[in-house]
């Protein structure tokens, strides 16, 4: 495990920094979120924020402490690797853990309800109930729109609207409804999955009433001033293009006003948009109440929000990469049936190709709270403009690794007080790091951030 590595990056949702020992309950509730959630690295003897790396004193005998709070105040037991990283005089302890299928764990003090925890970008948040069965649904690999609904018969099930979906493609039969899961088995009776009633069920709204989307125009970039509102409860296979072309008529008005020489200028990439939606959809976690999916459209940006997480065990990072992970299996099958989904993990991609070909930005992905958000710019935006002798000490630093003031200053042929104010700007930016044990530290070296340049 290398140290400076771990530096140059940024506290997120697998990475975090503790000044010390001093609070064990902080160290263990981080590494509960990990191990619920997608893993992660904690370094002990790191400031947050500053990066200062302090150290710890007796590393081994905080080593073996630290293994002994893991294994005596966690539950189910877990064995993350804990390693000593040499810093100078000092240490830091690196704390690596991976993501769990015995979850949820949870603090033994605390008990399942109160100490089960998962992680949100750089903090940890309270497991609920509801999340606490879909950590249990992941440890399983089950899917929740599989799950029987034996409270409701087949016939909740409206077998009109699913043949109207499907008539496009094949004429469906009641057998059918069984193959796609749609209906499901359930001690000798024939009951609905989750997955059919969000789908086709003729009394969804009694069991999923957030099972919708939710859809409004939004002048300039806040929500203070609403144009137009739509609420679009038809069964999921119909409201998604009832969403999209929610968005595809506010684009219209938008080049209207354009042709008329008003200064509005509008660009959309509406087949992300209808990406995102679908994605949002098929990815959403029915099993939370409170909120609908939401399509948000103003001046500068269009979002996209679905209760959910992403997938216990991804990032963000992973769906870049075409990784996917299906959370409703059912949904999922029927829309790829009704070729509303090509491939699996293909969306995200085509999403990016989308606001590329209009010359936008990449698409924004992010989790908040417990939601996931995309965000599609309508507009290129300014752009930081970096200077030349910035530029420079970026190149330097992404060539060279990691140097002093007094190199840097050399490199750019400037005094030290002159590279000194560069510096302070770039950290400010969050491209650069100063990694040292404080700001009056004479030792102390700037590195690149990952994705600085």
């Amino acid at each position: 495990m290398n140290l400076i590595n771990l530096l140059q990056q940024h506290e997120g949702k697998q990475l975090e920094f503790k000044r010390d020992l001093s609070s064990p309950v902080h160290v263990l509730r981080t590494i509960v979120a990990f191990a619920n959630s997608a893993g992660g690295t904690l370094l002990i003897g790191v400031e947050d924020k500053t990066r200062a790396v302090r150290g710890v004193k007796d590393a081994m005998d905080i080593q073996e402490r630290l293994a002994n709070i893991i294994s005596t105040g966690i539950a189910p037991p877990l064995m993350p690797a804990i390693e000593v990283l040499p810093w100078r005089k000092e240490s830091v302890i690196a704390v690596e853990v991976y993501p769990s299928y015995s979850r949820p764990h949870y603090m033994v003090a605390a008990g399942p309800e109160d100490g089960t925890y998962f992680r949100v970008g750089a903090s940890n948040r309270k497991a609920d109930p509801g999340m606490r069965e879909e950590l249990r649904r992941s440890a399983r690999r089950e899917a929740y729109d599989e799950e029987p609904m034996p409270e409701a018969d087949s016939e909740a099930i409206d077998f009109r609207a699913a043949s109207e979906s499907f008539a496009p493609f094949r004429k469906l039969s009641k057998r059918d409804l069984e193959s796609l899961h749609l209906v499901v088995d359930h001690q000798g009776r024939r009951v609905p999955s989750r997955g059919g009633m969000i789908l086709f069920g003729n009394i969804r709204d009694r069991f999923f009433p957030d099972a919708w989307i939710q859809a409004g125009r939004f002048r300039g970039s806040t929500k203070t001033h609403i144009l137009d509102s739509r609420e679009f409860r038809d069964h999921p296979v119909k409201a998604v293009h009832e969403a999209a072309e929610f968005v595809q008529r506010h684009a219209s008005q938008a080049m209207r006003i354009e042709a008329m020489e008003r200064s509005e200028h509008w660009s959309i990439p509406l087949p992300a948009v209808r990406e995102a939606i679908i994605n949002a959809v098929v990815h959403a976690d029915y099993s939370q109440t409170g909120s609908p999916i939401r399509v948000l459209v103003f001046d500068d940006r269009v979002e996209i929000e679905s209760p959910g997480l992403l997938p216990f065990g991804l990032v963000v990072e992973d769906i870049l990469q075409g990784v996917s992970r299906l959370r409703n299996r059912v949904i999922g099958r029927v829309f790829k049936e009704l070729r509303l989904i090509e491939q699996w993990g293909s969306g995200v991609g085509r999403m990016i190709e989308s606001c590329r070909e209009h010359g936008l930005p990449s698409p924004e992905f992010e989790e908040v709270a417990t939601h996931f958000r995309v965000t599609l710019r309508l507009q290129g935006g300014a752009e930081f403009t970096i200077d030349d002798t910035s530029r420079i000490i970026l190149k330097i630093l992404q060539d060279k690794g990691q140097l002093n003031t007094r190199a840097i200053a050399e490199a750019i042929g400037r005094s030290s007080r002159s590279a000194r104010t560069k510096l302070k700007a770039l950290v400010e930016r969050g491209l650069i790091a100063e990694l040292g044990s404080g700001p009056t530290d004479p030792k102390r070296v700037y590195v690149l951030i990952r994705g600085g340049m």
